[in-house]
């Protein structure tokens, strides 16, 4: 076994190898970018180093193996993790790659010759095959609509499109291009048959260099958003054991056909509730969603890989694998569901991680949640005694979850293991998307939420001995106890709030925008947490403030309001652009493309900007009718949530 390995990674993952590296007794060495100083990863590591040229620079990865004394290097997944290349840079610096061959790497990472070489060794592949896209439209005319545009080099859904017909293809291949380029290097892309309502199903692997091959049983991967997942759950609720060992043969061959070594996913499209399956992808690494198998089969899948690394041969064999249980993992995002998922960011102001499941995150009070990496913050895992008990049991973790300061898709997620057709098994990949409508929270803050705030504003500005009525500049009049209004500002608007009294001992409340008739609310602090009590129920709320901005969380949702001064305008745009022709950026990142110019004539819906986040693309349109008359934003701009990208206004062009 190693002494010392590098982790060519951050964030979860890379604190995810160090508890393994820890246990076993194996000095840990992380590297870091500019954007990832004193990230909790560099602070849990024995040893950590700075790369001035990022994740990436896989010289400075090097040169700090060998300035550290490390004898592998593990590139977590993601980043280096499917690089052919890195693998032989390690190599030749006599360093250990904690992964498969470069050559399996090779032969899996191009999509079209992974189909080919499986189709070889008896996997069945997609119905219409996989299509090189030099001739985009020929190939689609070959493998029919609905097509799928993939990048050749991709993985982790990044750069796919759905295309329905052959008008939508300019469009889609230009977005696929240019995010494959970005994202992997390499824009070639091809086009394979969609199957309709597909369930996804993986299969994990694990290879020696003794010959051995074995699976772990699979993961059901189904519950996806913009084509990545976000809920993964082993087993599948949908497979039986003659339809399991079936797969996970193939899985197998598909792994030895290649010559693999290492921990590798097999990843399957089953057609609806049928038994039919087909080879997609292989991912040569290790997934996000291994915690799940980990806790059905008791094993420690970076250890495995370690091991298998060091040269030691698999301790188990195929008929010892054992599944226990049901697990569940959740995703929880630094995203906006209600805004088409989009990325959000922020500092860390207030945390606090449920206990009993296993917590897989990179998250501490005072972080910064920036545009540089993938959005993903922690994965909350759960196990059941059965799936039912697994998903009360992350429900209940999910509940129990608060991130102030930092928007989250922590509500979205507990509506979406609460939905009848998820309690049921019976998932697709596109339910998310045909009952995004229930699974979205509502527009608006809740009354709750808003009396919380007002009282927590009250308490803190007013004083505790009654003031002169006289000097109360709010409608107070003679003979009753004086009001004070407090108006809130949130993403979904103003509303006003209006207190009398002292929230400790008992105060009255009214909402100006629903009842005009005053109940009465109490509030008390808990340590860092809020006790309301308001229209007969009691409520406790997670604290947090950031300037003028007070955050409360509640059952893992959260609220940030701002306070506003009476007599201050309202009128804050809406997302990606306004009534009034302003047109904001709807998530902080960068401008990629700038597709209008000032004084073009610009029809309501027109795609006027593209903004990149975290490999995420997201196209801004034209709010109304009329005039480009101001355009501050540039491409290559690094532009703030809601900065002012373009200004569109009523009028004809001269």
């Amino acid at each position: 076994m190693f002494d010392t390995v590098l982790i060519a990674n951050r964030g979860e993952i890379a604190l995810r190898i160090i508890r393994t590296l820890r246990r076993l007794g194996i000095r840990s060495v992380a590297v870091y970018s500019d954007a990832d100083a004193g990230a909790r990863h560099t602070r849990e590591a024995d040893v950590a180093l700075r790369l001035g040229g990022g994740y990436l620079d896989i010289g400075q990865i090097l040169a700090a193996a060998a300035e550290t004394g490390a004898q592998a290097v593990h590139p977590g997944y993601g980043f280096l993790a499917e690089n052919a290349a890195f693998a032989r840079r390690c190599a030749e610096a006599g360093l250990v790659f904690v992964g498969p061959p470069p050559e399996a790497i090779e032969a899996m990472g191009d999509k079209i010759r992974a189909k080919a070489t499986v189709s070889a060794a008896g996997v069945p592949v997609v119905p219409g095959g996989a299509v090189p896209a030099d001739d985009l439209a020929a190939a689609a005319e070959r493998v029919g609509f609905p097509a799928l545009i993939k990048p050749s080099a991709g993985g982790g859904g990044k750069g796919m499109v759905l295309v329905h017909s052959a008008a939508e293809l300019p469009d889609a291949l230009e977005s696929a291009r240019r995010t494959a380029a970005a994202a992997f290097g390499d824009a070639t892309l091809l086009i394979e048959r969609f199957v309709e309502n597909p369930r996804h199903i993986e299969i994990q692997v694990m290879a020696d260099t003794h010959g051995n091959v074995i699976h772990l049983g699979e993961r059901e991967c189904s519950l996806q958003r913009r084509h990545q997942k976000i809920i993964e759950e082993a087993p599948s609720p949908l497979l039986d054991a003659a339809t399991r060992a079936s797969m996970g043969a193939a899985a197998v061959e598909a792994a030895r056909s290649v010559g693999y070594v290492g921990a590798g996913t097999v990843e399957f499209i089953v057609q609806g509730t049928t038994a039919d399956y087909y080879f997609m992808e292989m991912n040569t690494r290790l997934q996000v969603e291994h915690p799940v198998t980990e806790l059905v089969t008791g094993l420690d899948l970076v250890e495995l890989q370690l091991r298998v690394a060091a040269g030691e041969p698999l301790p188990l064999a195929q008929d010892e694998v054992r599944l226990n249980g049901h697990a569940v993992e959740a995703r929880v995002y630094a995203e906006d569901p209600s805004r088409g998922f989009l990325p959000t960011g922020g500092r860390v102001l207030a945390l606090r991680e449920p206990e009993g499941v296993r917590v897989d995150s990179s998250l501490m009070v005072g972080g910064v949640v920036g545009s540089d990496y993938d959005p993903m913050l922690s994965k909350v895992i759960a196990w059941g005694p059965d799936r039912a008990g697994a998903l009360r049991r992350l429900d209940g973790a999910l509940a129990a979850t608060t991130v102030l300061g930092v928007p989250t898709n922590i509500a979205f997620l507990r509506a979406l293991i609460n939905h009848p057709e998820v309690a049921a098994g019976d998932l697709d990949t596109g339910l998310v998307e045909r009952h995004l409508d229930e699974l979205v929270p509502g527009e608006g803050v809740p009354a709750d939420v808003l009396t919380a705030a007002a009282l927590v504003l009250h308490q803190e500005h007013v004083p505790s001995v009654p003031a002169d009525p006289w000097d109360v500049p709010d409608g107070w009049r003679l003979g009753e106890a004086a009001w004070t209004t407090w108006r809130l500002e949130s993403r979904d608007g103003v509303a006003e709030i209006r207190v009398r009294g002292l929230p400790e001992t008992g105060a009255e409340v009214r909402s100006l925008d629903g009842d005009p008739d005053p109940s009465r609310a109490t509030l008390s602090r808990d340590g860092g947490d809020l006790l309301v009590t308001h229209g007969g129920t009691a409520r406790r709320y997670a604290l947090a403030r950031d300037g003028g901005t007070i955050w409360l969380g509640r059952d893992g949702d959260t609220w940030a309001l701002t306070r506003r001064h009476l007599g201050d305008p309202a009128d804050r745009a809406g997302v990606g652009g306004s009534a009034d022709g302003v047109v904001r950026s709807p998530m902080p990142g960068t401008v990629l493309v700038v597709k209008t110019s000032v004084g073009e004539q610009v029809a309501e819906g027109q795609p006027l900007l593209i903004v990149e986040a975290m490999k995420m693309e997201h196209t801004v349109t034209a709010p109304i009718a009329g005039v480009v008359a101001e355009l501050p934003a540039r491409a290559g701009q690094a532009v703030g949530m809601d900065a002012v990208l373009a200004v569109v206004r009523h009028e004809e062009a001269s």
